[in-house]
């Protein structure tokens, strides 16, 4: 199995030991002239899974191991595990998978360091390695973000007959399809809640909002109502846009009743998104 990239190392000090598994080696000295190439400890259990450690005492190979101690966490019984598993593991963040069974450090620590008896590795020839493991375990959950590169306009024109004539608070446009969502529009002659007898509030709303399944979409879209007068359509001077959730989304009010855009039965309003 090919080694991964040998990894930064960073060194903390604290006083109590790991929480997972201890490892001593008694004689280290006498160890490190037997010619014993690698040494797997025994299985110790984190998380569900089984685990071990491989401690290569003198490097794990003549070239990114020369010269120091290499350890490696290791799934010994992986023949169980569902096919195509995977998992991660908090040794700084370790990905194991069915190809990756293994993760380590080369160069965990120099066998000049370990020898050096002012380091505090070695006590009466003895050495203990320890392993710490947090499983990441995955839930299930998840999101995809994704944008439309350049996405083409599209306007909906609505008109309203005989508006003067309208008594009802609130007047819904027919279903329209944009970049296949549907959507409508509501408008409020007299004002909505917030701006009720001083101004027309026009709203854009999903109407398709049931088949988002607590996604969200991200829309920019003008409002528009048409000055018939003039024959030119009125909009505000900032285009309206944001993450649309399911409920009422974009507002333009018109900031006060005006008879230029009423003086025949019928009104439109435009929309594009």
């Amino acid at each position: 199995m090919a080694d991964e990239k040998q990894p930064a190392i960073s060194r903390t000090l604290r006083s109590f030991p790991p929480a997972d598994y201890l490892f001593k080696v008694e004689s280290v000295s006498v160890l490190l002239n037997t010619g014993i190439e690698k040494y797997e400890s025994g299985s110790f259990e984190v998380g569900g899974y089984k685990w071990r450690l491989c401690l290569y005492p003198n490097g794990i190979n003549k070239s990114e191991g020369k010269r120091h101690v290499s350890l490696y966490l290791e799934l010994p019984d992986t023949e169980n595990l569902p096919l195509g598993w995977e998992l991660y593991a908090d040794q700084k963040v370790r990905h194991f998978n069915v190809m990756k069974t293994r993760c380590g450090i080369a160069q965990f620590l120099s066998l000049d360091e370990l020898k050096d008896p002012c380091n505090g590795y070695l006590m009466d020839d003895c050495c203990i390695f320890g392993a710490e493991v947090f499983v990441i375990k995955y839930s299930g959950k998840g999101e995809c973000l994704s944008a439309i590169k350049d996405p083409a306009d599209d306007t909906f024109t609505w008109e309203i007959e005989n508006f003067s004539g309208r008594k009802e608070e609130t007047i819904y446009s027919e279903i329209f399809t944009v970049q296949d969502v549907k959507w409508k529009l509501i408008l409020y002659p007299r004002g909505d809640q917030k701006a009720k007898n001083k101004s027309l509030s026009l709203f854009l709303e999903l109407a398709s909002y049931e088949t988002l399944h607590q996604r969200k979409l991200y829309a920019e879209f003008e409002l528009s109502i048409k000055d018939q007068k003039y024959s030119v359509y009125i909009k505000p001077s900032h285009l309206p846009f944001g993450f649309l959730t399911p409920s009422k989304v974009g507002v333009f009010i018109i900031s006060s009743l005006s008879v230029n855009y009423i003086t025949n039965p019928t009104t439109s309003c435009q929309m594009v998104l």
